[in-house]
């Protein structure tokens, strides 16, 4: 496994990342994993070299933290791991269980700790933006939970490049604590991060780290073969973020270039994504053997011009700025 620095930090991190959302309880959602079941993957993962694990407070109301304290304590030291959580989503009922006020990023990062099973948080992110409460309140907050030493880097996730850069002026021009990296929605699939908040990122120095590079499980099998598995059969959230056109079109790109390489789909879509500037470390679930195994192929595989070229051609939106520079 090589290792690579987040953003600027000096914070070195796996080149994948393993994403905890698929740990919890199937009441959250049908597909997720009990902690003797996800136990196998948590240590396959450290085994092959992985120290870089994410979660949030909202995965399976709290249950997902939980496993992931469990879990990590079992097969792995405490000071040999990045973890990292979120903050922003509804943890109950009432005005104040929710957003980015002091209150509730206080409330919910000792919360964190306690399902954690830890002192401190490698990485703490807000999870969306926050309309509702003033930036520099939300981020004065965070400040404090770095001084205070229960979170040793800030992260965002899923905004507007134009919020996250003016979170990133606020925090420069009061001194606070900076963001160093963004979990960002990036795939084959859904590009758009291209335009605007990948350049930034680069600009600025932070670390991408996205989400859903397999764009929940469509760039690993045909359309036809869709809903062969229950994540697949589940379409609430993925029919909303992937019903474009181009859909079928990329899936079937994926698929032939797989084909020739004689590797699974998933392999081909993960190294694009892997291999694009700037990008960190992808986040990955695993509920299946493969699913591991071929994420942590992936980071090895290099694409050729040729099939970059047949990947990004089937993309049907107007044309993208350049990856480069």
């Amino acid at each position: 496994m090589d290792y690579v620095p987040l953003g600027t930090t000096g914070l070195q991190v796996s080149r994948l990342c393993l994403g905890m959302m698929s740990y919890g309880s199937p009441t959250w959602r049908p597909w997720i994993l009990e902690e003797e079941e996800a136990a196998p993957f948590v240590r396959e993962a450290v085994e092959a070299g992985i120290n870089f694990f994410d979660t949030a407070n909202v995965y399976s109301t709290g249950a997902s933290e939980e496993i992931t304290g469990r879990l990590l304590a079992r097969f792995t030291k405490r000071d040999e791991t990045v973890i990292a959580t979120k903050v922003h989503g509804r943890m109950g009922a009432g005005p104040n269980r929710r957003g980015l006020s002091r209150k509730h990023v206080f409330d919910e990062c000792f919360a964190s700790l306690r399902r954690l099973r830890t002192d401190y948080v490698d990485l703490y992110q807000i999870h969306r933006f926050d309309p509702h409460t003033p930036v520099e309140e939300t981020l004065e907050a965070l400040h404090d939970l770095v001084r205070g030493g229960y979170v040793r880097y800030l992260g965002a996730s899923t905004m507007a490049a134009w919020q996250f850069m003016k979170m990133l002026g606020v925090s420069r021009a009061r001194g606070w604590a900076p963001f160093v990296s963004m979990q960002d929605h990036y795939n084959l699939l859904d590009r758009e991060g291209e335009r605007e908040m990948m350049p930034l990122c680069r600009a600025e120095g932070i670390g991408l780290i996205p989400w859903s590079p397999l764009a929940r499980g469509y760039l690993t099998r045909r359309p036809e073969e869709r809903a062969a598995t229950a994540r697949g059969a589940d379409e609430s959230i993925a029919a909303e973020l992937y019903d474009v056109p181009w859909r079928d079109d990329v899936v079937h790109a994926v698929c032939d270039v797989a084909d020739a390489r004689g590797v699974p789909p998933a392999q081909i879509a993960l190294a694009w994504v892997a291999s694009r500037p700037g990008v960190t470390a992808p986040i990955v679930g695993a509920t299946k053997t493969r699913q591991l195994a071929d994420a942590l192929a992936a980071i090895d595989l290099v694409l050729d011009a040729d099939e970059v070229a047949r990947l990004e051609g089937a993309h049907g939106v107007r044309p993208l700025p350049p990856t480069t520079g």
